[in-house]
């Protein structure tokens, strides 16, 4: 008889330390002056990028329609973290780009990432994180961050 835990549990303990650390950076987020961040828009502005998009690519690259990027973008730019402009290159296109609001979330949103790393580091040990963060680097190649998981977990 195997002591091996049932491989259902090895997804649904990876899906929970990623919502332990969400929640724990927007929580952070909330105590630092970013309030209504919420996951779903980490992935947007992400999505947006420096240099901005178009609703049209923003919803191709978060896997969502452009109605529901649209939707996303209103809510953003109602907080402050996006604005949208005309497109230089073609004024009939509107371009979503991050506001330095937007831009200072995302730069404090990586520094909170960083300490919530050595938080846990702190509890399984420097040696014993960097195993942990190889392991699953080996186990998961390719793309270290996909955009499309809003539409991949609501298709």
């Amino acid at each position: 008889m195997s002591s091996d835990p049932p491989g259902f549990e090895l997804p649904l303990r990876l899906l929970l330390g990623f919502r332990m650390l969400i929640d724990d950076l927007h929580a952070e987020l909330a105590r630092r002056g970013h309030p209504d961040v919420r996951p779903m828009h980490g992935f947007v502005m992400q999505a947006i990028g420096v240099e901005g998009t178009t609703a049209v690519e923003l919803g191709r690259r978060l896997g969502i329609s452009k109605q529901a990027a649209g939707k996303t973008v209103g809510t953003l730019e109602q907080l402050g973290y996006v604005e949208r402009a005309c497109d230089p290159g073609d004024a009939r296109r509107k371009i979503v780009r991050l506001t330095p609001y937007g831009l200072e979330s995302l730069a404090l949103s990586a520094r909170v990432f960083d300490e919530l790393r050595a938080r846990w580091a702190g509890t399984l040990g420097p040696e014993r994180m960097r195993a942990f963060e190889a392991d699953l680097r080996a186990l998961t190649e390719g793309e270290t961050f996909r955009l499309d998981v809003p539409g991949w977990f609501g298709a």
